[in-house]
C-alpha cells in the first residue's frame, strides 16, 4: 500500500513537494490543506489531489494519512508538526523548522512520545554534488578540515509577502537562506555541535522588519570555524544562490562550481568530477526527490530520517546564537 501523504501549503516549495512525492515509488499525495479556496482548487486540479481541507485539524481529522509535508510560513511549522505528530502522523517540515529553539525543542518532543518520525527539509544534503563533496572528505582527500565559507544568498533578488515580516517568519534573510549554508557546512564536516557564533546582521536592502544581509562566524567543537553568508538583494555572491569552501590541511574542495584542488607530483592539481557548471536549475528538482525518497524509506524502515528533528534543532541554535550575537556584539556560547 503507498504512503499516503498530505501537503499543507500550496506556494512554490510545495508544489516542489508534490512532484516529489508523484516521482518516489511508494508514495502518494492523497491530500492537501490550505485556507485560500482558489490557490487550494487550483493545486489539487494540478496535481489530482482528492482531498482538500481549509486547515490542518480538519485534515487530521478526516484521518486516513501516514504522513504530513508542512510548506507553510515559519510561524506555522510548530504548531502543525505538533498537531502531525501527536496524531501519529509523520512530518516533513521546512526549513526552518521553528520560530525558535523553544518551538523546536516541542517538536522534538512530540515525535519522541508519539514514535512518529519527524525530518526538516534541508535539502542540500541530498544534491549530488554536496554528496560527492561529502565522499571526498570521508576519503581523507583534502586532509583535516581547517575552516569552512558557505553562502545562502539572493543576488539582486528578495522575497516579499511573509517572508519579510518577523512577526510571521521569525528573520530574514538569515533563516530563509542562511540555515542552507549553516547545516549544508556542518554536513560536510560530518554534523559536529557548534560551541559559539559571532554574528553581524543588517537591513540595508528593504524596508521591512528582518535582516537582509549576515555574516557569521561559527567555531565547532574540535575548533573548525566556519564562515556564513546571508543575504538578499545582494549586489554579488561568490557562489550561485548556496555553495561552500573546504579549506583542508592537504587541499581544497568546494560546490558550485564543483571541484578538488590537492597535491600532485608537480604541484597542485585540480580533480574535476564532471558536474556542469552553471548547471540549468541551480536547485534541481532531482534533490528534492531525492529527499522525498529518503524520508519515505525511512518511514518504511521504521527509522528516524536524516536530517531530523534533532539536526534541524543545531540549526536553530546557531539562528539564536546569530541573533543574540548581532544584538550583543559579541561571540555568544551555544
Amino acid at each position: 500500500m503507498p504512503l499516503r501523504i498530505a501537503i499543507v501549503g500550496t506556494g512554490y516549495i510545495a508544489h516542489t513537494h508534490a512532484r516529489a512525492i508523484r516521482n518516489t515509488p511508494g508514495a502518494e499525495l492523497v491530500a492537501v490543506a490550505n485556507h485560500r479556496a482558489e490557490s487550494l482548487a487550483a493545486f489539487a486540479d494540478e496535481f489530482g489531489v482528492p482531498r482538500q481541507y481549509a486547515d490542518v485539524p480538519s485534515l487530521l481529522a478526516a484521518g486516513g494519512l501516514d504522513a504530513l509535508v508542512i510548506c507553510t510560513p515559519n510561524y506555522l511549522h510548530a504548531p502543525q508538526a505538533i498537531a502531525a505528530l501527536e496524531a501519529g502522523v509523520h512530518v516533513m517540515v521546512e526549513k526552518p523548522m521553528a520560530m525558535s529553539v523553544a518551538e523546536a525543542e516541542s517538536m522534538c518532543q512530540a515525535a519522541a512520545r508519539s514514535g512518529a518520525r519527524l525530518m526538516v527539509a534541508h535539502c542540500w544534503r541530498f544534491d549530488a554534488e554536496v554528496r560527492w563533496l561529502r565522499e571526498q572528505v570521508v576519503a581523507g582527500r583534502l586532509g583535516p578540515i581547517v575552516r569552512t565559507k558557505s553562502y545562502g544568498v539572493h543576488a539582486w533578488w528578495g522575497p516579499a509577502g511573509w517572508f519579510t515580516h518577523r512577526a510571521l517568519a521569525g528573520g530574514g534573510a538569515l533563516v530563509d537562506m542562511g540555515v542552507h549554508a549553516i547545516d549544508t557546512s556542518r554536513y560536510l564536516l560530518g554534523d559536529p555541535q557548534p560551541r559559539s557564533v559571532y554574528a553581524t546582521l543588517g537591513t540595508h536592502y528593504g524596508a521591512y522588519d528582518v535582516d537582509d544581509t549576515g555574516m557569521l562566524l561559527i567555531t565547532w567543537e574540535g575548533g573548525v570555524v566556519s564562515y556564513v553568508e546571508s543575504g538578499w538583494w545582494q549586489p554579488h555572491t561568490d557562489a550561485p544562490e548556496a555553495g561552500t569552501q573546504l579549506y583542508g590541511r592537504q587541499g581544497f574542495g568546494q560546490t558550485f562550481p564543483t571541484r578538488l584542488v590537492v597535491p600532485g607530483e608537480g604541484g597542485p592539481v585540480e580533480v574535476n568530477p564532471g558536474f556542469a557548471f552553471p548547471r540549468g536549475e541551480h536547485c534541481p528538482q532531482s534533490m528534492y526527490d531525492a529527499q522525498m525518497q529518503h524520508f519515505v524509506e525511512s518511514i518504511r524502515a521504521g527509522a528516524d530520517p536524516v536530517p531530523g528533528g534533532a539536526h534541524g534543532l543545531v540549526v536553530m541554535r546557531v539562528v539564536e546564537a546569530a541573533y543574540r550575537s548581532a544584538a550583543s556584539g559579541k561571540a555568544e556560547e551555544i
